[in-house]
């Protein structure tokens, strides 16, 4: 068993109400995408679209040390995985719905919307990608446009 498996794993028995399927599945894709030099730090299990309804596109979200990896497994062939490297991290906005919650990554070239979260989970998630994220970008360069 992997390390991202086992932190989905944890994540699912800490909050059973979020929506996931295939968990090995979609952990092994970040698994086998991981640098030998990166470490996940946080995983957690989401739905990557903003539709409530859609059950069946859950990934595996997962925080390293380097940026935030987000697998999927498709169910014939092949999977999707998507990365967001801190320098291009803009924002991240949290809706608390009736039933669950939704997390919102706005990158420079996307929008990526995760959905079907349980909302106790909500602050914990914000608060471990906020935190990284704003460490993280004090590594980049800033540029001074008002010259």
């Amino acid at each position: 068993m992997g390390k991202v498996y086992e932190q989905a794993l944890r994540y699912k028995e800490k909050y059973p109400f979020t929506v996931g399927w295939r968990l090995k599945k979609n952990a092994d894709i970040v698994e086998r995408h991981l640098n030998p030099d990166e470490e996940p730090i946080y995983t957690f299990v989401a739905q990557k679209n903003d539709n409530p309804l859609d059950i069946f596109s859950t990934g595996v979200v997962c925080l390293t040390n380097k940026r935030i990896l987000i697998g999927r497994k498709r169910v014939i062939i092949g999977y999707w995985l998507d990365s967001i490297t801190p320098d291009m991290f803009n924002d991240l906005k949290v809706k608390s719905g009736i039933l669950w919650g939704k997390i919102y990554i706005d990158t420079v070239k996307e929008f990526v919307a995760l959905s079907n979260i349980s909302k106790e989970s909500l602050s914990e998630i914000e608060t471990n990608i906020t935190s990284y994220m704003l460490e993280a970008k004090k590594l980049y360069p800033t540029f001074d446009y008002k010259k």
